[in-house]
């Protein structure tokens, strides 16, 4: 199938226009017109409905676009494997968002300095779509939330630890070598950083067991908002361990146990594919580059 074609489809279909696409790419609007007639023959269907100066999908052009998006895909793929110079390795690594933000950019600078030779790709996105992207063998190894399941066909192994913490700011007046009650805490203001995860529930859990309501000053949807909100003395808050590693590191925020209230210990965990398994050496790298991340050691020579 032309790629020609595939592009032309993929771009009216972003512009929903003929016109808009052409000139997105560069080209005339009659070339776009011939591009996607081309690709409705070698369909035999039609892929858009004309309506004045715009289009439409028709119900079948609805249908190809994933099939057209992972035709794209695999050439640009295998046109950048053809090309990569033959004395470099390339390795693709996928994160979801908090790894992505929290952890990769100290992680990857230890990981090159390990694998000088190695090129590598880092694709972010959501944990089902990563895993997905490891089952079709597209990314070598993924970091994501721990599953708490099997995969089939995948190798899922602890990688760091994110368990969510109780942050405040240094100087509160908790102690950080005391086990506050499920009372005491719910006393101060709370600023709640409402996720998806599970794990969050457990959070309210901890109140509902002890049969108290908490008084949460602050609902934020936004890792960022809630931790200056903590730094700047409005609440205090649980957050995953890697989302305030540096403000730990740097003093401006402390940790308080609350283990002894309910058990928050989560993983992100690497998975890989059965049939794609890690080269021994790269495993050794990443497993080094997460020992130095956790170590605290910025952005010094590790070799």
């Amino acid at each position: 199938m032309n790629f020609d074609y595939l592009e032309a489809f993929m771009y009216v279909v972003r512009f929903k226009s003929f016109h808009k696409a052409a000139d997105a790419l560069y080209l005339s609007q009659p070339s776009i017109t011939a591009r996607i007639k081309g690709l409705e023959r070698e369909l035999d269907t039609q892929l858009f409905a004309r309506q004045g100066r715009g289009v439409t999908l028709t119900a079948k052009g609805k249908e190809f676009i994933p099939f057209a998006e992972q035709l794209i895909r695999t050439y640009q793929q295998s046109k950048q494997k053809l090309q990569t110079k033959t004395d470099k390795r390339r390795f693709t690594i996928g994160s979801n968002m908090i790894t992505a933000q929290y952890v990769l950019p100290d992680f990857l600078h230890y990981f090159q300095e390990l694998e000088p030779e190695l090129e590598f790709d880092v694709r972010c996105g959501g944990n089902e779509q990563m895993l997905e992207g490891v089952s079709r063998n597209e990314i070598d190894i993924a970091f994501v939330r721990q599953q708490g399941r099997e995969l089939e066909k995948l190798v899922i192994e602890p990688f760091l630890d994110n368990s969510i913490v109780l942050v405040v700011h240094p100087e509160h007046e908790f102690d950080s070598t005391i086990r506050y009650t499920a009372h005491e805490i719910a006393k101060e203001s709370i600023v709640f950083f409402e996720c998806g995860g599970f794990n969050w529930n457990l959070v309210q859990k901890i109140f509902e067991a002890h049969n108290v309501i908490p008084s949460i000053k602050h609902r934020v949807g936004n890792m960022e908002v809630a931790k200056s909100l903590i730094i700047h003395r409005s609440g205090i808050g649980f957050l995953p361990k890697l989302a305030v590693k540096k403000e730990l590191d740097r003093g401006e925020l402390r940790s308080v146990d609350v283990s002894h209230l309910m058990n928050f210990n989560q993983q992100i965990e690497g998975v890989q594919s059965l049939t794609n398994p890690l080269n021994a050496s790269i495993k050794r790298s990443l497993i080094k580059a997460a020992e130095l991340f956790e170590q605290k050691v910025v952005y010094q020579s590790v070799i």
